[in-house]
């Protein structure tokens, strides 16, 4: 017992000498002037520690600091780079004996960070790492990596009120970073620790407000990296957002392996306006280029939402006074990207165009994208999409191959482009390929072959039974009004191929055939100015019957020229009166000279 209490008396003892010599023969403001030198001759800085550097002691021994400024380069405004108003650092005395570091508070309060970018290019880190710093760096990593602790226990760290102006001369602009709190509670090797923050960010078009709190832990070995339960709530507002204002919230948890460089991250929930995901995403970081590895599952997007149709609409009005030319997307970005991508969506509104169930594999690589696959339901139908962009070149090159099946034509031609023209179960094919994603030359540049069939449809905006009734009465002399009907063309099936060249879609084959008549002939289709030129010839089968037709028509095998001009909104029929006439003359004079040949063979005794 008595040992004990002389081993006790020693180590205070002990501590008191040590508090006596620093107190008395060690005053760390003597340092202060070696300090500022060492920095001035390290970075050519100006160093300056206003206040007074002042000792803490038992139970732990620690060291307060202020009033410290780091300047940036001459001739740069702001000339300090970085403000410190206060920083405590305060450490347990006796666990260092046992290679344990107790560290009982660590706070840092008004910490200002000025980085300039002059209309030059050279910035506040210009000049911040000597030619001493490696060869410095490699004994201190050695030293670290020699060292091991028994343990580490944080009583605290907090960070408050600290601020980065990203300041760029050349663009006159100023982006403003605040943290306004950074917490990390009581912290131990293999044990969660309460964390929590709250930032800002003040830029040109937009700011961003967060906040967020989780828990964390750390492996004794430093090799695991644990953070679960982090809720991240924010809010973005701004012209340029959708709405002005956009909140996201977003729940994860994620591992990362220090020694491998891996990075893991499980979110249970994501949201964004009304949007839902939850997916998980890998990093493997110790690759030159990061590898990311992503699955996620979204549930409805309705993007007409966050695109209201009073400002689309104003903005389609103000585009054609834009005087800017338009410039290639710059697509440098996907060649510093090695990702895959797997994506589920419940379903996709886009100007007034829904789609459900996608299914997406993605991949970006050396600059190539790659849309492996892409299936979604389509009114009623499916669409299969497979396709890739090089970007690579400066200007990006495509290709794609796209299939749908069993598609209604009509309310997908209605809502994606307010056109009532056809109606009707669509089969339809593409590939083709192309250079730049200009929207115009896109156009332009887009080569492409396909296919479509269409069965048990409609024609709307014409009805051609009726066109050539009203034709046929008036070839005989009837002027009177004619009869109001539908204007819509039913058919059994219209099938056509096409191909697409400088902007202009070309269809040879079209074929329209139903149990009245038949259609066929060919077009043109102009994607740029939307204007249709096709000349086609119609004939009927039999009679007009059920739609205001004898029993035999007298037209019934002549064919009957018919244009369709216009536009994709307003198509414009005519059938060709003139021709019609001759063909029908035609048609009659040589049912007489079949006549008068019969009854000549009839006469000569049947030769």
């Amino acid at each position: 017992m008595k040992l004990i209490k002389w081993l006790l008396a020693l180590v205070v003892t002990l501590i008191l000498l040590v508090t006596v010599y620093l107190t008395v023969f060690f005053d760390p403001n003597d340092f202060k002037p070696e300090i500022v030198d060492a920095v001035k001759k390290q970075t050519g800085r100006e160093l300056v520690i206003a206040d007074d550097l002042s000792w803490t002691f038992f139970p732990v021994i620690g060291i307060n600091l202020g009033g410290v400024s780091l300047s940036n380069p001459e001739g740069f405004t702001p000339k300090a780079m970085l403000e410190v108003n206060k920083a405590v650092a305060e450490v347990a005395l006796m666990p260092l004996f046992s290679q344990q570091i107790e560290i009982a508070e660590l706070s840092l309060d008004g910490a200002t960070i000025n980085l300039v970018t002059r209309k030059n290019g050279t910035s506040s880190f210009d000049g911040l790492s000597g030619d001493n710093s490696k060869k410095a760096a490699t004994p201190a990593a050695e030293t670290s990596s020699n060292a091991k602790l028994n343990d580490i226990n944080i009583g605290g760290i907090s960070i408050t009120n600290t601020q980065i102006n990203m300041i760029d001369e050349a663009k006159k602009q100023t982006q403003v970073f605040t943290l306004k709190s950074f917490t990390l509670g009581e912290f131990a090797l293999e044990q969660f620790a309460p964390i929590a923050f709250e930032f800002s960010a003040t830029m040109p078009d937009m700011t961003v407000s967060s906040e967020g709190k989780g828990e964390l832990k750390l492996s004794r070995d430093f090799t695991q990296l644990v953070v679960n339960g982090l809720k991240i709530d924010t809010v973005v507002e701004g012209e340029s957002i959708p709405n002005k204002k956009l909140e996201t919230s977003i729940n994860l948890a994620t591992q990362i392996a220090l020694d491998k460089q891996q990075l893991s991250v499980d979110i249970a929930q994501l949201t964004a306006a009304s949007i839902t995901a939850a997916g998980k995403v890998g990093v493997n970081y110790a690759t030159k280029i990061p590898q990311i590895n992503a699955d996620f599952q979204v549930g409805d997007i309705d993007l007409d939402t966050l695109l209201p149709k009073t400002e689309t609409a104003a903005a389609t009005e103000q585009a054609p006074a834009a005087s800017t030319p338009a410039v290639e997307p710059d697509l440098s970005a996907l060649k510093q990207l090695d990702v895959k991508l797997k994506l589920t969506v419940k379903s996709i509104k886009v100007a007034n165009l829904s789609t459900q169930n996608w299914l997406m594999d993605v991949g970006i690589k050396n600059g190539v994208l790659d849309l492996t696959k892409l299936n979604a339901d389509l009114y009623q139908g499916k669409l299969l999409v497979s396709a890739q962009v090089d970007a690579r070149q400066a200007v990006a090159s495509y290709q794609f191959d796209k299939k749908v099946t069993g598609v209604q034509i009509r309310p997908l031609l209605k809502d994606a482009a307010d056109v009532d023209l056809l109606a009707g179960t669509a089969n339809f094919d593409v590939k083709g390929k192309g250079k730049s994603l200009i929207p115009e030359q896109l156009k332009k540049n887009l080569l492409a072959n396909g296919h479509f069939d269409i069965n048990d449809g409609a024609l709307y905006g014409v009805n051609i039974p009726q066109m050539i009734r009203s034709a046929q009465a008036k070839l005989k002399g009837d002027l009177s009004p004619e009869t109001k009907e539908e204007r819509k063309t039913d058919f059994s099936s219209l099938t056509g191929s096409f191909s697409l060249d400088n902007g202009v879609a070309t269809n040879p084959d079209l074929a329209m055939s139903s149990p009245l008549l038949r259609l066929a002939g060919k077009g043109t289709a102009n994607l740029l100015t939307e204007a249709l030129d096709y000349r086609l010839t119609t004939s009927l089968v039999n009679s007009l019957k059920g739609q205001g037709g004898s029993d035999k028509d007298a037209l019934a095998g002549i064919d009957i020229p018919l244009a369709i001009t216009g536009t994709f909104q307003k198509p414009e029929y005519a059938l060709d009166t003139k021709a019609l006439l001759n063909n029908q003359l035609k048609e009659e004079t040589d049912k007489a000279k079949e006549k008068l040949k019969d009854s000549l063979l009839k006469k000569l005794g049947g030769f």
